[in-house]
């Protein structure tokens, strides 16, 4: 596989020196300049009491039923994956071309709550193979909610935010029968997709199902060269059943199937034989509460993850290993709202209860050698038990929304075996011990003329994730290193600004938005030199420890012009810094980046064009495996057409991406593993009524 040192340096596919940026400039340009010319259109006031206040940001997901009713392009084979990283929040640490791990705000899982319909589920897996947003599928989901920061703490204690990913249900309209069949290709992988649903609704009554079936072989980079390791293959079973139990009384259930197999990551020394999860809650929703609370909401959930590594597959394997992992989670969470004035309370109180175990047998070459096993998550079981408050205050045209979160976190190590490893380390280990976990926040919204004011502080901390607590010689490959866990680590502890100025016009929107965090006792790896590496071939080995702080902030900028109701143009440009203590640069900070998008509606027919790049990374770290990664820009275009077939709908889209092939890498793609080159796609859609 091709490196990216030999990669061409030039940032376009047409090798002009620095047009990436020319290009950017002229389309960025051309939205920034139509501010002249909006100031003289009249101001949108918003006419709520309460004026909206989160800094957060909504992903609409097309999935089968929206198809239906909605001309927005997009590329049907598209992942969850692909979706959240169209986010102008997010980004995506890639180790394949699959389950992309989520980071919002320079920060990955975690420092993240991340929530599947307000579940709490925690991959299975020591080396981030499977984050939660691999075991579900744009079939299943309506939207994903991205809060920024504390504005996440309502789905569970966090430092960087929050991700929710609602699932898609009927809710009771009298929609009667509806059923769809979908299929689709890429070239460049020759993924396949086929998928269907069937869903019922009535007053009183719904049922949602799908299914969806998808497997790609190994893509190419830009200029063709195959990227081995890459393929993968995965099944998604959903279903959603709702009844009405009286008037203002519902109860509803779901469940989730996914499984993936043969799953290839080439950035790391092992794929994946097996991933499998089953998902599935009870939720009593009732209108009015106690007194004057409404919306009462109970859910009680569990889900179970089986993780399997694997390296059968791999050539020259030195030492052959079987990695499992599991992962059981059960939780529940109850919330209702109430409305005095010009106030607007949430309460909520969760928990959850979760199981991790992983383990790890090493096979000599030598027969006559005995195998090696280990526990490298020792059957670590967390409580998790918190309460939840907010007030959303509307003063004249301002609004200030309070929030605060409280929880008790309790890590126990319930193997003999395990425990007596890391004594190893620590002798004086307790087998239990708690965290005190706290939130606090301030937003406030108001107009300063004819712009919108957002901002706020806000504290948060949160405790060590069980890889950072008690991971026991976990090898990370970026750097080259065997990482073992810390019992005695502190919480970390952020501090956390936010600020968002935006103005809307008839025709142009414009936002600058910037947030800065300082987290106390941040942890991160360090080298210990006195221990030796477990791994054959690795450097060393790291524990985990709390630096005394590091500070992350970014801004961006972003803006949209409606040229017509059928022509807009929108785009964003972002910044972000990460450094410690001491200056140094953390980990997996994005360069300077940026997005244009045009997009074409003319009701029966579609289009959109789409430009992302980013500029050179040089603020990074060599002691974490990392190196300077080039500017890169890369185009995409899309064009739908619907047609109408005895009421009912065929979508038809089309698209390429990529469409220079430009072979390039990017900050977040784990040892620098090219993207995939030029890829064509298609799929056909039909939808009855």
């Amino acid at each position: 596989m091709k490196l990216k040192e030999n990669a061409t340096s030039a940032p376009c596919a047409w090798g002009w020196p620095g047009c990436s940026y020319r290009v950017f400039a002229v389309l960025f340009c051309s939205l920034v300049t139509e501010v002249i010319q909006a100031q003289v259109q009249k101001v949108i006031l918003n006419q709520d009491t309460i004026l909206p206040i989160n800094l957060e940001e909504v992903i609409l997901i097309s999935s089968f039923k929206k198809a239906m009713d909605s001309t927005y392009v997009y590329n049907p084979m598209a992942t969850l994956d692909n979706y959240l990283e169209s986010s102008t929040k997010m980004e995506m640490l890639k180790r394949g071309a699959y389950a992309w791990e989520p980071v919002l705000n320079d920060m990955s899982s975690e420092r993240l709550s991340i929530t599947i319909d307000g579940m709490h589920i925690f991959g299975a897996c020591t080396d981030k193979m499977d984050p939660v947003t691999a075991y579900v599928d744009v079939s299943n989901l309506s939207e994903a909610r991205i809060s920024s920061g504390q504005q996440g703490s309502e789905q569970g204690s966090t430092i960087g935010g929050a991700i929710d990913l609602k699932l898609e249900k009927s809710n009771f309209k009298p929609t009667g029968w509806i059923g769809e069949v979908r299929t689709g290709g890429e070239f460049n992988n020759a993924a396949r997709m086929l998928g269907g649903k069937v869903d019922y609704s009535a007053e009183h009554f719904y049922v949602d199902t799908d299914v969806i079936y998808r497997r790609a072989d190994d893509y190419n980079a830009g200029g063709g060269e195959e990227v081995p390791f890459s393929q993968y293959e995965k099944y998604n079973l959903s279903a959603n059943v709702g009844f009405m139990v009286s008037d203002g009384k519902k109860l509803s259930t779901s469940f989730i199937y996914d499984e993936a197999r043969d799953v290839g990551y080439p950035a790391l020394t092992m794929d994946v034989s097996l991933a499998r999860a089953f998902i599935g809650s009870v939720t009593w929703l009732q209108d009015r509460f106690v007194g004057n609370f409404m919306n009462w909401e109970t859910k009680l959930y569990a889900n179970t993850i089986e993780h399997v590594m694997d390296d059968t597959k791999r050539p020259d394997v030195p030492m052959h290993m079987d990695m499992p992992g599991w992962s059981d989670t059960y939780g529940y969470y109850s919330q209702t709202g109430l409305k005095v004035e010009n106030h607007k309370f949430l309460v909520k109180w969760d928990g959850f209860y979760n199981k991790s175990l992983a383990e790890m047998t090493m096979y000599p070459k030598d027969f006559d050698e005995k195998t090696m096993f280990m526990l490298t998550w020792p059957d670590v079981r967390t409580l998790n038990t918190g309460f939840y408050a907010e007030d959303k205050i509307g003063i004249q045209e301002s609004s200030l929304k309070l929030l605060a979160r409280l929880g008790i976190q309790n890590n126990t190590v319930a193997s003999d075996f395990g425990l007596n490893s890391l004594r190893i380390f620590y002798p004086d280990m307790v087998k239990s011990q708690g965290h005190f976990l706290k939130s606090f926040s301030a937003q406030y919204q108001t107009k300063i003329g004819f712009l919108d004011f957002n901002g706020g502080l806000a504290y948060g901390d949160r405790a060590p994730s069980v890889t950072e607590g008690y991971g026991f010689y976990l090898f990370n490959s970026f750097d080259n290193y065997d990482y073992i866990g810390n019992p005695n680590l502190k919480n970390e502890k952020s501090i956390e600004g936010n600020l968002r100025f935006s103005s809307d016009w008839e025709k142009l929107k414009l936002g600058l938005e910037g947030h800065y965090f300082h987290i106390k006792d941040y942890i991160l790896g360090e080298i210990d030199t006195s221990l030796s590496a477990m791994t054959l071939g690795a450097e060393g080995v790291k524990i985990y420890g709390n630096l005394d702080y590091a500070t992350l902030y970014n801004a961006t900028l972003d803006a949209e012009y409606a040229y017509s109701t059928r022509l807009k143009l929108s785009g964003n440009i972002s910044y972000h810094r990460g450094i410690d203590q001491d200056g140094g640069n953390l980990p997996f900070i994005s360069p300077l980046a940026y997005r244009v998008y045009l997009q074409y509606d003319l009701g029966f027919f579609t289009g959109s064009f789409a430009m992302k790049g980013a500029g050179r990374q040089v603020n990074f770290n060599p002691g974490f495996g990392e190196d300077e990664t080039d500017a890169y820009t890369v185009f995409s275009l899309n064009l739908g057409k619907r047609f109408i077939l005895y009421d009912n709908m065929i979508d038809v889209a089309f698209g390429v991406d990529n469409v220079f092939d430009t072979y390039y890498s990017t900050y977040s793609d784990w040892k620098d593993i090219p993207r995939m080159g030029r890829n064509f796609f298609m799929s056909v859609s039909y939808a009855i009524k």
